[in-house]
């Protein structure tokens, strides 16, 4: 059974980080392309980033230099690391898993940046 839980979420204040983090269960996790979307309310759900098998790395151009995404194979978890943080980052944070035509999604996770 596929498994994706996402943690990490919270309240935060503008300019502050947080870590997200996404346990995997259920597939092979070191082959899959694993990323992070967000989706904010009244909005459709946007591409933050991405890191294939290999280490490629790619992210929307609004968090490019504010957030990193790693990975930990041994671990089967993927993170995201979120500083710099604005209002406009509040959203519920998705974590997903594709290879091929194979595509999993978390549950979400909620990140509400405000003062």
């Amino acid at each position: 059974q596929v498994q994706l839980v996402e943690s990490g979420g919270g309240l935060v204040q503008p300019g502050g980080s947080l870590r997200l983090s996404c346990a995997a269960s259920g597939f092979t996790f070191s082959i899959y392309r694993m990323g992070w979307y967000r989706q904010a309310p009244g909005k459709q759900r946007e591409l933050v980033a991405t890191l294939t098998s290999g280490g490629t790395t790619n992210y929307a151009v609004d968090v490019k230099g504010r957030f990193t995404i790693s990975r930990d194979n041994a671990k089967r978890t993927v993170f995201l690391q979120m500083n710099s943080l604005k209002p406009e980052d509040t959203a519920v944070y998705y974590c997903n898993a594709n290879h091929v035509y194979r595509d999993y999604w978390g549950q979400g996770t909620q990140v509400t940046v405000s003062s």
